[in-house]
């Protein structure tokens, strides 16, 4: 069988650069969680907290295009993606290691770890994304794609249901006494550390030259708002309508996910440390699908498999709506309904980033992957903005009920714009 038929003699480069996704599926949803908690102490509107959440999504509209494009340009001896892996995810572990101390003096301090976080973590997540693509045939890359995001389900796992345990450990510190809520964050910082080194160790990418750099230029040195417009402006509007669709779905999942870990603990009861647990049950289910869902793709064809998930997702956040009406509150098996309902959300919900990102990529060239990779932050962190404080204004006014069915509503309108697809299938 010949490489572009399988997957076999690409597994240990897939997963290799997969350490580079592990350590965003380590800080996110830890970040997700967890800062709004640490904002509530602050802060009591939702609406507000949403907003302050919106903060590394405004920075990752304009930094991933920037720096997927001008990675894009780079010409260096280790590549054109690794000069900015290996100096911008040192950053992020470090800054991401003082944000619960930080948390612990004052409002200001908080905000202001959080903003540079941001800066390193989004500049550092383009380059990141677009490594896989560089290395990987079109034709293999759903299958690669559920690799690299079963590594970042096993981050999730590791970061919500064990790291977000020390949570709950009291430590002694200088000036604030015995405290919790602290051992979390440093130490998801040392295995992002760890994750760049071998990263960079292992991971041979492929020298950058100055002809791939003049191509890169002649074809990239638009805007992204050009790049934007050009897309708008092909005459096959499949690309358009990923864009568009994905930013619903984005809509959706980045409304929800920064609220379940407070939605378990004001509605269910739970503790700092296990408040985490119901995104790592997205996590787990996320680790397990992944790869599955990026061999079915390539059977069955990643429009179908995408638009099926999409309708499956749409029935559970209905029913975890129907479980916050009734039952929620009620004690363990309330809690456990929950996190159920919340791992199947992950089963389906990976077949959807696992195969919408490659359908992308599909309609890119070499020269083009950044810009692709960028327009697809660029409309995914544009709903990242929209959705922390339309979700919070929607629980101050309707409570957590009407959150999970707007939700559902974005899955929808994503599912209406993915049947008007008609290219990006593995060729």
């Amino acid at each position: 069988m010949s490489a572009k038929k399988s997957l076999k003699g690409y597994y240990l480069t897939t997963f290799l650069i997969g350490l580079g996704f592990f350590t965003v599926g380590l800080l996110d949803p830890l970040y997700d969680t967890y800062i709004p908690i640490f904002l509530g102490k602050y802060i009591q509107s939702k609406s507000i907290i949403g907003i302050i959440m919106t903060l590394d999504n405004i920075l990752a509209i304009f930094l991933i295009p920037i720096f997927s494009a001008l990675s894009d340009r780079t010409v260096t001896p280790i590549g054109r993606r690794m000069p900015y892996i290996i100096t911008l995810l040192p950053i992020t572990a470090i800054l991401f290691a003082l944000v619960p101390f930080a948390s612990l003096s004052s409002l200001f301090l908080l905000v202001s770890v959080v903003f540079f976080l941001n800066l390193a973590k989004q500049a550092a997540r383009g380059p990141v994304v677009a490594l896989m693509p560089d290395m990987v045939p079109g034709d293999l890359r759903s299958e690669a794609n559920g690799v690299i995001n079963t590594m970042g389900g096993l981050a999730a796992i590791l970061g919500t249901v064990l790291l977000a345990r020390l949570m709950d450990v009291k430590v002694s510190l200088f000036h604030f006494g015995l405290v919790d809520n602290v051992l979390a964050f440093p130490v998801a910082s040392l295995f992002v550390l760890f994750a760049t080194v071998i990263l960079f160790v292992f991971v041979k990418e492929r020298k950058s030259t100055l002809s791939d750099s003049e191509k890169g230029e002649k074809e990239k040195k638009e805007p992204i708002l050009q790049s934007l417009k050009a897309v708008i402006g092909e005459e096959n509007k499949s690309a358009l309508y990923i864009l568009l669709a994905l930013f619903f779905w984005f809509i959706g999942y980045q409304g929800v996910l920064p609220f379940v870990g407070t939605y378990s603990k004001e509605v269910l009861g739970t503790s700092s440390g296990s408040a985490a647990l119901a995104s790592g049950m997205v996590g787990i289910s996320y680790a397990i699908f992944a790869i599955p869902s990026g061999r079915i793709a390539k059977s069955v064809g990643r429009k179908r498999i995408i638009r099926a998930s999409l309708l499956v997702i749409i029935v559970i956040m209905l029913l975890i709506a129907f479980h916050s009406m009734t039952i929620a509150g009620t004690g363990s098996v309330s809690l456990y309904i929950f996190w159920a309902l919340l791992f199947l959300f992950g089963t389906f919900w990976v077949s959807v980033v696992t195969n919408s990102f490659p359908m992308l990529w599909q309609l890119s060239t070499f020269e083009t992957i950044g810009i692709y990779t960028g327009l697809y932050y660029f409309f995914n962190q544009a709903a990242s903005v929209v959705a922390p404080p339309v979700a919070g204004f929607i629980i101050d006014i309707f409570g957590y009920t009407g959150l999970f069915v707007f939700v559902a509503a974005t899955m929808f309108v994503s599912f209406l714009l993915m049947g008007k697809v008609d290219r990006g299938e593995a060729s």
